[in-house]
């Protein structure tokens, strides 16, 4: 091998380990302001994960300004949020079947739409900072009531809760809340 060319093999190496480097660090600095989280929900054979990202409020309006109302958002920070689920589920009356899926919302004053979207993506948003969804995707777009609340909630939280036969979906920020009720589509009459 000549010298131009082991010269050119070791630049290039070295270019490539800062880059690498640069990555973990950018990486490492995103997550350590909101930090990875996983709801989950298992009762007899159902399983649902939820994974997102978690930002702080940090003293600043969320909903409105932060988190623009009427435009997608990817429910969190960072990756794209996903929704896991073993078995076929009703989602407020509506179907959707068991796999994986992008979790984004739309939110508003009043109401939010809830989307779960077939495809997944690289990160959340892109170099323009807007949503990576695409619409052709969504398998199920649920809009759903916003319920403001007393605390505040400093961090972005998504948890399942049962109550009664039915389990919510609920995601809080801020004094903003939504849910969404939950039911095995195993047993039930499913219209299409």
């Amino acid at each position: 091998m000549n010298t131009t060319l082991k010269t050119a093999l070791k630049i290039i190496g070295g270019l490539v380990a800062v880059i690498v480097v640069i990555l973990f660090v950018l990486r490492y600095n995103t997550k350590a302001h909101s930090p990875q989280g996983t709801a989950r929900f298992e009762s007899d054979e159902l399983k649902l994960e939820v994974f997102y990202n978690r930002p702080y409020k940090k003293d600043r309006e969320i909903f409105g300004t932060l988190v623009p109302y009427n435009e997608v958002w990817r429910t969190g920070a960072n990756e794209a949020t996903t929704f896991e689920l073993n078995k076929d589920i009703m989602v407020d009356g509506s179907l959707l079947k068991a796999g994986k899926y992008t979790l984004w919302t739309i939110p508003g004053k009043e109401s939010w739409k809830v989307i779960f979207n077939s495809k997944m993506y690289p990160w959340g948003i892109d170099l323009e900072k807007k949503a990576y969804r695409d619409p052709e995707y969504d398998a199920l777009v649920i809009e759903t009531a916003v319920n403001k609340i007393e605390n505040n909630v400093e961090q972005f939280t998504i948890f399942f809760e049962e109550i009664n036969d039915l389990i919510f979906l609920f995601l809080s920020w801020d004094h903003t809340s939504v849910s969404l009720p939950i039911k095995e589509a195993e047993g039930l009459e499913v219209t299409k």
